[in-house]
């Protein structure tokens, strides 16, 4: 059993597959995903991996977990999350996933707060089909009707379907599949909708009802070390000369040509002259 990922859901988009049909893909972000502490059989008595993403700045951190990352020796993590894997699966401090960790084709099952909706009636929460429009119902047309018996059992039992707080729980959508990957950029496409609303954290892990992904990288698809991210890369590139030193150079009086055209005296010169003649 392989660790799963912590990923930022970006927002829903369409690409097109090989036969020219669009494909409605959700795209998740994968931002610094590392290994920051784990927990073994002799010590703690289950093996898993513990993983961090995202950036935070320093002074948002506490001080107890100042120290939890700087032992791990990872920058701070703004979201962290404890993944059970078997006992071959376990992996290194400090050690970075990538998008590779899954493959395009097979499944997953992914994990997510779903967006709150505030406080909601029964047919919209739970899909009550409401009273009768008629034969004498008056103004309650969309009640959830009677909620038990009479005297026996005299009460409203626990977990009764009515109206109430709608949405912003964890759920899991199953059997999801990955369209595609794109390292250089870090992104997951899945297919499909996934919950959590745009710039939420989701955790993805391989089809529990599906088969194992053939071609997956075990125990988990790495990082390279010392392969910089899109932004570095950016910030690495050297700016492009457009050529706007030139304006400047000519303001300033560059170098003149034989008939002193660079000297701001030269129109005031050509202007007496024309008039002389």
């Amino acid at each position: 059993m392989r660790t799963g990922l912590i990923a930022q859901k970006l927002g829903m988009t369409r690409v097109f597959d090989d036969q020219g049909s669009h494909v409605p893909v959700t795209v998740l972000r994968l931002e610094g995903c590392q290994v920051v502490n784990r927990r073994t059989r002799d010590k703690d008595g289950y093996t898993a991996v513990q993983l961090g993403a995202g950036k935070i700045k320093v002074k948002n951190v506490s001080k107890a977990q100042r120290g939890h990352f700087a032992k791990a020796k990872v920058e701070p993590k703004r979201r962290v999350v404890e993944f059970r894997v078997s006992d071959d699966a376990l992996l290194d401090l400090g050690a970075e996933l990538s998008v590779n960790h899954f493959v395009s084709g097979q499944f997953v099952d992914v994990t997510g707060t779903s967006v709150g909706k505030g406080f909601a009636g029964v047919m919209k929460r739970h899909n009550f089909a409401g009273l009768r429009a008629s034969h004498g119902v008056s103004l309650s047309h969309r009640s959830h009707g009677s909620t038990g018996n009479s005297q026996d059992p005299g009460k409203v039992f626990k977990g009764k379907k009515m109206a109430g707080h709608m949405g912003d729980r964890r759920v899991t959508t199953q059997n999801l599949l990955v369209f595609s990957t794109d390292e250089e950029r870090g992104l997951i496409l899945i297919r499909g909708a996934v919950p959590g609303a745009e710039g939420g954290w989701v955790l993805i892990r391989d089809a529990v009802k599906k088969a194992p992904p053939e071609g997956a990288p075990f125990p988990a698809g790495l990082r390279a070390a010392g392969t910089p991210t899109p932004a570095e890369e950016a910030a690495a590139e050297p700016a492009e000369d457009d050529g706007s030193e030139a304006p400047v150079e000519a303001a300033a009086g560059g170098p003149a040509d034989d008939e002193g055209a660079g000297s701001p005296e030269a129109p005031v010169e050509a202007a007496e002259k024309q008039k002389d003649e």
